[in-house]
């Protein structure tokens, strides 16, 4: 089976700011700390979030042409795996709302 090469780019200035790199293709995800930094969904892109032991992430294509979603999922457990974190859950839903939502 033949298996993806990923490579990560690390902003010097912001140790948070990650964009994962496919490298035969054209797939970047940007990696966002939700407690850190900013982040606006961009609904053209698409969007999945982890928890990395406690630290909320959010992961967002840039570019995306959609052409193979499941090689977004296996950048975000390549990341996971990177971060020493490979049983990360992937979540599709924005943990944060979800967690408002359910207050009465």
């Amino acid at each position: 089976m033949d298996q993806s090469v990923f490579l990560l780019v690390q902003d010097s200035h912001n140790a948070c700011k990650e964009v994962i790199r496919h490298r035969d293709g054209d797939l970047r995800v940007r990696v966002y700390c939700l407690g850190r930094d900013e982040f606006e969904a961009d609904p053209d892109e698409l969007q999945f979030y982890g928890n990395d032991n406690g630290e909320l992430l959010a992961f967002e294509t840039s570019g995306y042409d959609g052409t193979d979603p499941l090689l977004v999922i296996e950048a975000i457990r390549w990341y996971a795996d990177y971060i020493d974190n490979p049983r990360m859950e992937i979540l599709a839903e924005d943990p944060r709302i979800s967690d408002a939502d359910a207050t009465y």
